[in-house]
């Protein structure tokens, strides 16, 4: 079984990434290959804003009310919606969506719906996933660079992974090579788990893959 990166999460992230967001991601398997995940992401309410001008409120770019996760989730039977919650503060709209899934297939259906950006092979008990967070470009020019730097500042994407038992991650470039950019990591234990400030994502030249193996 091969998955290639995730229908919300990655395009969601990818979405986050060139929009002024942050966003939590938290999986979890049982021994059975069931678990949950629990995604927290955080928007600008300048972006949130700007969406709903001229009438488009109904035409969000990405999923904002449980009304979206539902329409989603009833087209994958083996997810399952648990809980939705919104929030704001003077400068984010931050909601959570956490779900179940009756098996990793199932996950994988919700991760992943266009099969490009990850892979998934061997099964509950031992196995790996890759994850691409960035897959790289060209240096950029010092003035863009700049912008992104600013509208990425204090942004950031925080993913963790929950095994059965002990389980490992790298973090490699396009090449597979092992890269360690600014961010902070475990990578061993029953969790590990990652935190890139968002510019390291926006910036990257090499591409940044994440590999979970248990």
């Amino acid at each position: 079984m091969k998955i290639k990166a995730l229908p919300f999460i990655f395009p969601l992230l990818l979405l986050l990434l060139v929009s002024c967001f942050g966003a939590n991601v938290d999986i979890t398997f049982n021994q059975n290959g069931s678990g949950t995940i629990t995604l927290e992401y955080i928007v600008s309410r300048s972006l949130d804003s700007l969406g709903r001008l001229d009438g488009n409120e109904r035409w969000n770019t990405i999923p904002v009310g449980r009304a979206d996760f539902e329409r989603t989730l009833s087209r994958l039977p083996e997810m399952r919606l648990l809980s939705f919650s919104s929030r704001e503060n003077d400068r984010d709209l931050i909601n959570s969506v956490k779900m179940e899934f009756s098996s990793i297939r199932g996950l994988l259906a919700f991760l992943d719906a266009g099969g490009r950006r990850s892979s998934f092979s061997g099964d509950a008990v031992s196995g790996s996933l890759s994850l691409t967070l960035s897959e790289g470009s060209p240096s950029g020019s010092s003035s863009l660079n700049e912008l992104i730097s600013k509208i990425s500042a204090s942004y950031a994407v925080n993913i963790s992974v929950t095994f059965p038992g002990e389980g490992s991650l790298a973090i490699l470039d396009r090449q597979g090579l092992a890269i360690s950019p600014g961010i902070e990591f475990n990578a061993r234990g029953r969790t590990v788990s990652c935190s890139f400030p968002l510019y390291e994502i926006l910036s990257s030249r090499d591409g940044i893959n994440l590999e979970f193996s248990w």
